[in-house]
């Protein structure tokens, strides 16, 4: 059991949860609860830091900033532990199964040999009848000593086989849960775990990823106009696009609500923007349909996009936060446009 407060600890840990949740911006629904109860209650450790470092900023908190918390913190079994967990029991099973593998062949080899040592001791006919009769209950012990082992090595082979197909289910689930269902893109959570490993790859001074923040112009607009339907063709025609053109080690993702991000890590800033520029001129020259006419097609769709290229020591937050005011630069010159964010300026040396 996870939770072992009294009903009286319960009930004021509830009215402390309730006092937080009416003070930010996210909804009083179980998931956000639970981030608080687990706060106030001092039950998570590393949920306690990580929250008492963003009130100190003071504002009020998401229901983006919440969930991210409760992901990290709270879930049980996200997608990168079950699949960790489903390699671990495959590698159990497999020692297993190949230390068995070594006994049966052990034993076999044992076997041989009393089976040649008996041949010897009753070919002379020495009249040693009893000695004869002794090795030959050894043999036969050792026979099914075989045959057990056989039948283990067979049963274990059958569990290596099912572990393997559970561990590619777990894969699967991996590979779902990180997926975003109406683009087809990463999902937010795989981008944010696509950039950690990518930062986390870094060594020393060595180059670091681009990052493109892109996003839909004028997309409430489109909602209120044409309708949430069309607004959802629209979101899966730019993430189609994405697909199309982002390949290799690179990750396109749906970073949340109209807003795309794409993580370049061997792609050097004129590159990225590059590729900014074509992504842009793809979906300015794209159409989406309306309904079912065939004709009824529709354009003028646009894209603004932010480019940021990584330096030594910056952390992803950072590095998202200057492609995403690139983004804001790209919305207030006019949009349909890109936008390189300008590197700090260092005063080495100087």
């Amino acid at each position: 059991m996870k939770y072992r407060h009294s009903p009286a600890q319960s009930t004021e840990y509830l009215r402390l949860a309730l006092k937080h949740m009416t003070q930010h911006d996210a909804g009083m629904h179980p998931t956000n609860y639970t981030v608080w109860y687990e706060y106030v209650s001092g039950t998570n450790p590393a949920l306690r830091s990580e929250l008492d470092s963003l009130l100190k900023g003071g504002g009020r908190l998401s229901e983006q900033t919440l969930d991210g918390l409760h992901t990290r913190h709270i879930s049980e079994l996200d997608a990168k532990t079950a699949l960790r967990l489903g390699d671990s029991v495959a590698q159990l099973v497999s020692h297993v199964s190949e230390s068995t593998a070594a006994a049966g062949d052990e034993a076999a080899r044992f076997g041989n040999s009393l089976a040649r040592w008996n041949e010897e001791l009753i070919a002379p006919a020495s009249g040693s009848d009893a000695l004869a009769s002794g090795v030959a209950d050894i043999l036969r012990g050792t026979q099914q000593m075989q045959q057990a082992i056989t039948t283990l090595k067979t049963r274990l082979a059958e569990s290596v086989r099912e572990t393997e197909l559970l561990r590619q289910e777990v894969a699967r689930a991996r590979e779902e849960a990180l997926i975003d269902a109406l683009t087809g893109l990463t999902n937010r959570k795989g981008f944010d775990l696509a950039l950690a490993e990518c930062l986390g790859e870094l060594q020393g001074e060595s180059v670091g990823p681009c990052l493109l923040m892109i996003d839909l112009d004028h997309f409430k607009k489109i909602n209120d106009s044409l309708g949430h339907v069309f607004g959802d063709r629209v979101l899966a025609n730019v993430g189609q696009i994405l697909r199309a053109n982002v390949k290799g080690k690179d990750t396109a993702a749906r970073y949340g609500g109209e807003e795309f991000a794409v993580v370049l890590p061997n792609t050097p800033r004129g590159g990225a923007v590059g590729l900014a520029e074509a992504l842009r001129a793809l979906v300015a020259a794209s159409r989406v349909r309306r309904s079912g006419d065939r004709e009824s097609l529709v354009g003028n769709i646009s894209v603004s996009i932010g480019v940021a290229d990584h330096f030594a020591g910056e952390s992803a937050s950072d590095l998202v936060n200057r492609a995403d005011r690139a983004l804001y630069a790209a919305k207030m010159q006019g949009r349909n446009r890109v936008v390189l964010a300008p590197r700090p300026v260092t005063t080495s040396g100087q």
